[in-house]
């Protein structure tokens, strides 16, 4: 079992003619992983993509006094730094640290209440000003998403054939929304594991769809080296059951999954994509950096058959993965 691939200009200037392979990757068809690679991008993404990722590693580096002061917990650390305090295979995840922002929209123009109300989507950006090794930090993590966002929009677009939502098409959704989110994920060294999903717990992203980069491994240095063994990465449900098939994004592509705000969205037409990530055998010295973009609707936009809407949907979301709210 394969991701299917999709060529970024046949994406583009000629979207009915990957219908096909929309329709495997994303159908419900036994075996199907869910999972779409986006070929042939522009020669500008590698840079992007390793711009930032060698960005991660300094942020993952520096004191946790710094660190923690990019925290922002009022925001459930949605926005900013976050580090052990997600909950996976039933204890606070140390294993990666993660800095959230909106590449798209620094200080969403909403109400007071709505802002207080939903201080994970509306609280606002915050970025490392002033700290050594991370001024161009900003300027690479916008870059990054906001090509990632784009691509995301045009394979939306070429998904509208086969489901209809009412009132707006998902590319709209997504463009008119004040609440994507990107991730951008440093996972430390670490040891082998006992725990297959060690990295990242099995786990359904919340999102409309989520473009997701190739990881780097990075030494010590901050130098590129091969995954610490051949097992290490991400790894994918196929739909009909079966055993967690490896996907190795390559390195010039861009992958897309759906998520569970889809799922609803559309009745179950569309099925979000059940995934983990493995550390494999581990390496002392070998960092992980990885960058997801969660493109999602806004939180008013009604997502559930009962009405229940996505910003609804979230608080549910975050009770499941951190542990300390609502308490």
């Amino acid at each position: 079992m394969t991701a299917v691939r999709i060529s970024y200009d046949a994406l583009l200037t000629n979207p009915s003619s990957v219908h096909e392979s929309i329709s495997a990757a994303f159908g419900s068809a036994k075996g199907s992983l869910g999972a779409i690679f986006i070929t042939d991008l522009p020669d500008t993404f590698p840079a992007q993509r390793a711009r930032l990722f060698h960005l991660a590693h300094v942020l993952g580096n520096l004191p946790p006094s710094v660190r923690e002061s990019l925290s922002r917990p009022h925001t459930a650390y949605s926005f900013g730094w976050s580090h052990g305090k997600e909950v996976m295979n039933g204890k606070a995840d140390t294993q990666k640290g993660s800095y959230y922002a909106n590449p798209l929209l620094d200080y969403p123009d909403v109400s007071d209440a709505q802002r207080e109300a939903h201080p994970e989507y509306y609280a606002g950006n915050v970025w490392p000003d002033g700290v050594a090794g991370l001024e161009e930090f900003e300027s690479a993590f916008k870059e990054l998403g906001a090509f990632v966002a784009s691509v995301g929009v045009a394979l939306a677009r070429a998904c509208e054939e086969f489901v209809a939502v009412p009132d707006r098409s998902i590319a709209q959704i997504i463009t008119d929304s004040k609440a994507n989110k990107a991730r951008l994920l440093h996972y430390y060294p670490s040891a082998a594991s006992s725990h297959a999903d060690s990295l990242c717990g099995t786990h359904l992203d919340h999102s409309l769809l989520t473009g997701l980069c190739s990881a780097m491994y990075l030494n010590a240095a901050g130098d590129p080296v091969p995954p610490p063994s051949p097992d290490a990465g991400l790894y994918i449900f196929p739909r009909g059951g079966g055993d967690a098939v490896q996907v190795k994004i390559p390195a010039d592509c861009l992958a897309f999954q759906m998520g569970e705000a889809l799922e609803l969205l559309t009745g179950g037409k569309l099925a979000a994509t059940p995934h983990f990530v493995s550390g494999g055998s581990g390496a002392e010295d070998v960092s992980r950096e990885n960058f997801a973009f969660f493109l999602q609707p806004d939180v008013d936009d009604v997502i559930g058959p009962d009405g229940e809407t996505f910003g609804q949907f979230t608080k549910r979301v975050l009770q499941r993965h951190y542990s300390d709210l609502g308490k």
